[in-house]
């Protein structure tokens, strides 16, 4: 029996069932709007596509909710996670000012957050290693959220990385000592690796004082959007609405929106899951409830109800389009935020690295 195996018998999903990390997660929020500053957040995303509706909804809004809490805020642009299942295309030094660009349109404040790049952090990667120690194989391959991200991707063997990358994700967590972390419920899987490997690290090496805390999801309720063929909006499935469309773009795309044969418009997302899509987003986009975006179209069918959405979409994010395009003009600006990103995070993780390794006993001067 490995070290590993022989540490009680636990293994990731020890943190226990949704319904504990529901609780845990409503504790969490209490947490946060009582004593921010005591928390920090790692959240980001892969520079793989422009961010889109259902990010902004779904993440974004709730990063400047935190942001404006008080709460440090990482952010990782995470471009070693692209590699994971696709090439490093040569594209992505424009994909990592796009995103960026997204970040800044949307009120996350440089000044405030701290956003870098996941490759340009030495300290951050270099804890991968020790960490991939405090886990077995067979741990990693019971996540079951590895094994969707492979079957979506459609590829025909699984890399190291991505056979890995729940571990990565646990570095990206710990090197900021991060103890909330903005997720679905589908991401619950990663996490409790994060708080495994915390665990394991804390009574290996540090059992008197415990060095990294166990981070907590902080379950989102935001609404699952679908794109514009039913499914759940993707930038892989090519269904989204994205953030920097002009408005003659995103009338195209809503035009081509999925919806059903009745003529009279009604909120009911069981049965009518197309149209219901599409009342939701309009209701989020005016700040009304869908209920009242579904009586006001009533029998005007899915042309009026498409025209009313139009109309919710490119006036909500009017001001967002006009100053991600003015960021985009400056991309000198965005690699300056970059760089200083950058420069923080590379701060925090090369501190972190430093109490990791001493308390590992591999200090040699």
């Amino acid at each position: 029996m490995s070290a590993i195996d022989g540490e009680a018998g636990e293994h990731p999903s020890e943190g226990g069932s949704f319904a504990d990390a529901e609780a845990r997660s409503a504790r969490l929020e209490q947490a946060l709007q009582r004593e921010p500053a005591a928390h920090r957040v790692l959240t980001g995303d892969r520079p793989t596509g422009p961010l889109h509706l259902g990010h902004y909804f779904g993440t974004l809004q709730n990063r400047v909710r935190l942001q404006g809490l008080g709460v440090r805020l990482f952010v990782v642009v995470a471009d070693y996670q692209t590699i994971t299942d696709r090439d490093s295309p040569a594209s992505l030094p424009e994909d990592v000012d796009a995103l960026l660009a997204d970040y800044l349109a949307v009120g996350i404040d440089p000044e405030r957050a701290t956003i870098f790049a996941h490759s340009q952090i030495e300290g951050l990667n270099q804890l991968f290693l020790p960490f991939l120690s405090l886990v077995s194989v067979a741990e990693i391959g019971r996540n079951p959220t590895v094994k969707d991200e492979l079957s979506a991707a459609g590829l025909p063997a699984m890399s190291g990385l991505m056979f890995t990358y729940p571990v990565h994700q646990a570095a990206d967590i710990l090197f900021c000592k991060g103890t909330a972390v903005p997720v679905g419920k589908d991401q619950l899987p990663h996490l409790e690796i994060a708080r495994l490997i915390a665990r394991r690290f804390n009574r290996r090496y540090s059992p008197e004082r415990p060095y990294f805390p166990e981070p907590d999801a902080l379950l989102s309720n935001a609404p699952v959007l679908l794109g514009t063929d039913g499914q759940k909006m993707s930038k892989s499935r090519n269904n989204s609405i994205p953030l920097g469309a002009t408005p003659d773009e995103t009338a195209k795309l809503i035009a081509r929106a999925k919806t059903d044969a009745d003529r009279r418009i009604t909120y009911d997302p069981v049965n009518r899951p197309e149209v219901s899509n599409l009342v939701l987003l309009a209701a989020l986009c005016s700040n009304r409830s869908p209920e009242s975006i579904a009586a006001e179209i009533g029998d005007g069918g899915s042309g009026a109800l498409k025209r009313l959405l139009t109309e919710a979409v490119n006036e909500h994010f009017r001001e967002i389009r006009r100053r991600r395009a003015e960021l985009l003009q400056d991309r000198g600006y965005l690699r300056r935020v970059l760089l200083a990103g950058n420069a923080r995070a590379r701060e925090v993780a090369s501190q972190t690295l430093a109490d990791v390794r001493r308390l590992m006993h591999t200090t040699y001067g």
